[in-house]
């Protein structure tokens, strides 16, 4: 048994949606929650700098004494996760392999579309993955700059529906089966996407999958907790922690409560 709590980043509020999945699925763990508020949103930005904000959220939960690492957002999994992996002592699970894995599997005529930021998009960190998997797979990638705003502003609504739409074209003329919805803000307007591309397409969301790997990780390293107990969760952010509550709550689905502030120059002193 490992009483050590688990500990999640992302570059603010999206990964709230795989914070939420894992406690649906480990309720008896401890989370630590990190949202880089301050510097979000990642998706335009550089991979170099990317990766070194990465690697301040992932080194400030190992040194806070989690058991593990999650990179909840798309966009540093995408740019950081073989380095975390080379600098960290802990494990780091990260929502792309587990969603790269799934589409794979679920693919029947081995067309798989990926919708995600740009910056994502541009590493091409899926594609990567999906031809370890399956060499033979097509992968047609989108970036999709317009949702992540829309959705954090409070859709769903016309204009994010049409964004939906936009962006879903040129999957639809590859005559894709398997989509990836690779930023974990997609969640939160599930209906939308699935009101675009209908029954006959396999929707792969980031959330589900990588709680799934998270489960299997800790069981595979024997590091999971007292499965009769209640967990806890530990908000922090670098940003305003009344403003990630409020946007929280929408994520999470619950209450957002005690939320503490990291200032960006602990960040810095913890990857140093």
């Amino acid at each position: 048994m490992d009483s050590r709590p688990i500990g999640i980043f992302d570059s603010g509020a999206g990964g709230l949606t795989v914070l939420h999945e894992c406690l649906v699925t480990l309720p008896h763990e401890d989370f630590v929650y990190l949202g880089d508020g301050e510097r979000c949103p990642y998706g335009p930005r550089e991979a170099e700098e990317i990766r070194r904000f990465a690697l301040e959220l992932a080194s400030y939960l190992e040194r806070s004494g989690v058991k593990l690492v999650v990179a909840a957002c798309n966009t540093a999994a995408a740019a950081a996760l073989p380095y975390l992996q080379e600098r960290l002592e802990v494990p780091v699970v990260a929502v792309l392999a587990p969603e790269a894995h799934a589409a794979v599997q679920a693919t029947r005529n081995r067309r798989v579309g990926v919708l995600a930021t740009e910056a994502t998009i541009e590493s091409g960190r899926y594609a990567d993955v999906i031809h370890t998997l399956d060499a033979g797979v097509e992968v047609v990638s989108v970036a999709c700059p317009k949702l992540v705003p829309l959705i954090e502003a409070g859709g769903p609504n016309d204009e994010l529906l049409a964004a939906v739409r936009e962006y879903a074209e040129p999957l639809r003329d590859a005559q894709v089966d398997t989509v990836v919805l690779g930023c974990t803000h997609y969640p939160l307007v599930r209906p939308v996407f699935e009101r675009v591309f209908g029954r006959g397409t396999t929707l792969v969301f980031s959330a589900d999958e990588t709680a799934r790997e998270v489960a299997e990780t800790l069981h595979r390293k024997g590091v999971g907790n007292d499965s009769a107990r209640h967990g806890e969760t530990t908000f922090l952010t670098t940003g305003s922690p009344a403003e990630f509550a409020a946007l929280g709550e929408r994520f999470l689905q619950l209450p957002v409560a005690g939320a503490r502030r990291v200032a960006l120059d602990e960040l810095a002193f913890e990857a140093a």
